[in-house]
């Protein structure tokens, strides 16, 4: 059965807690960070960076509002980045069919334009190595789910932010939470329910809490751009 998380962001502390213990499970490296003048620390998703929280200070209504958002591979139930990546080299990029979690394999080291499997994601996750074609992204910690366990980030949410199960079940629970959010704050919304298996709530206008947290395109436009690529690849690769 499918799963998915459902990620209540009116109770996100940007603890980083998810963050750190993505890291932590992946056994990736720690990223050389400096001061650039936000909270938000490292500036970006990278190769070695899966999980990040986003911070964002804005006005809300005439008031001051940090906004939080930890941004991830949203698992798309129809992947672009898969459809893109199998141009290249197939196996790449694969969708498991029990939990419908979108992995990257060590096959992407193959691919010959990891820049197109990147722009093919309507929400600008995929990474590409310093040093190499090889891409990262967040795999839902498959490794942990088929073995009953939950991902690591949900394991260590304080405040139950961040939740994981069924998808369909994660979905009535986004749907109930909605409606009481909506009592106090009635913008509040689901952002992208229907087509990714990472659903997550806002409590404002999601543009306010990072330009990627909604896709930059419906999926008809994405499955058309996936199309297009695949027709002019051809002539891409002549002229290289």
């Amino acid at each position: 059965m499918a799963k998915g998380f459902f990620i209540d962001l009116s109770v996100c502390t940007a603890c980083r807690g998810c963050q750190v213990a993505c890291k932590q499970w992946k056994k990736l490296p720690a990223e050389q960070t400096h001061n650039w003048g936000s909270h938000q620390n490292p500036a970006d998703l990278s190769y070695n960076t899966l999980k990040l929280v986003r911070f964002e200070e804005t006005v809300v209504d005439g008031e001051l509002k940090w906004l939080f958002f930890p941004d991830q591979c949203r698992h798309c139930l129809v992947p672009p980045c898969k459809d893109i990546g199998d141009l290249d080299a197939e196996g790449a990029v694969l969708k498991d069919e029990a939990t419908g979690a979108v992995v990257f394999t060590e096959k992407t080291a193959d691919l010959g334009y990891p820049e197109d499997v990147r722009d093919a994601c309507p929400y600008d996750i995929p990474r590409q190595a310093p040093d190499s074609s090889a891409m990262s992204k967040c795999d839902m910690c498959i490794d942990r789910v088929q073995n009953g366990m939950l991902p690591a980030c949900v394991l260590s949410c304080p405040t139950g932010a961040m939740n994981f199960g069924d998808l369909d079940e994660m979905r009535a629970m986004a749907e109930a939470r909605l409606a009481e959010v909506k009592a106090t704050n009635p913008n509040a919304m689901l952002a992208d329910p229907n087509d990714v298996q990472v659903i997550y709530l806002t409590e404002y206008d999601p543009a306010l809490y990072s330009y990627n947290a909604v896709a930059d395109a419906s999926p008809r436009l994405i499955n058309r751009k996936s199309l297009l690529a695949k027709l002019f690849r051809p002539l891409k690769r002549s002229l290289t």
